[in-house]
């Protein structure tokens, strides 16, 4: 099976030996990898908080779900949003691109400067972090499957099936791991 390297831009599907309740069942967008460690954002939980109660001026961009996404467990008092444009030829002031089209949105930028250019928007409150080596580790024990996201992945209407949907569209057996039933003593 073809390794993937951690990169921004990858997504972390957690596997079912995942034993952090901060993680289980989810899928995570990388958004940076350095020396230092790693950050991404969690793609699949959303919250029951609307994103109109938090970030009114952004409301009529969000897709639906129209809540605010858990992130992660670190900085859960901040947010990012990730955006997909129509164009991934030139991102906008205030996008740092990610993977093609989608990006980072600074939540500080005025609507009106990205309106027209954005066709997907999701907000997530928090993030995930690693330290050093620390994500490699959990990957290494069986933690993570490590796989080449899509751009429009975090922007999916039906958000609880993408770990399932992100694990059929990858090649050869890892495919199978999409039909895996949640408790394997069911099996």
């Amino acid at each position: 099976m073809p390794v993937t390297p951690v990169a921004a831009g990858v997504l972390l599907v957690a596997q079912p030996e995942m034993d952090d309740p901060n993680f289980a069942d989810t899928v995570v967008l990388v958004l940076d990898v350095d020396d230092e460690g790693a950050l991404g954002v969690v793609l699949n939980q959303p919250s029951p908080l609307m994103v109109a109660t938090v970030f009114e001026q952004w409301r009529d961009l969000v897709d639906e779900p129209e809540v605010l996404f858990r992130g992660g467990p670190v900085g859960t008092d901040g947010a990012l949003a990730l955006v997909l444009l129509r164009d991934s030829g030139a991102a906008p002031a205030g996008v740092r691109p990610v993977l093609g089209p989608l990006g980072v949105l600074d939540l500080d930028s005025p609507v009106e400067t990205v309106e027209e250019l954005v066709v997907g928007l999701r907000i997530f409150a928090g993030y995930a972090g690693w330290g050093a080596g620390q994500l490699e580790s959990e990957i290494e024990a069986g933690a993570w499957y490590v796989v080449p996201a899509d751009p429009h992945d975090p922007f999916v209407p039906h958000i609880a099936d993408l770990p399932r949907a992100v694990l059929r569209r990858q090649p050869g057996e890892l495919a199978w791991h999409s039909t895996r039933p949640v408790d394997p003593e069911l099996n």
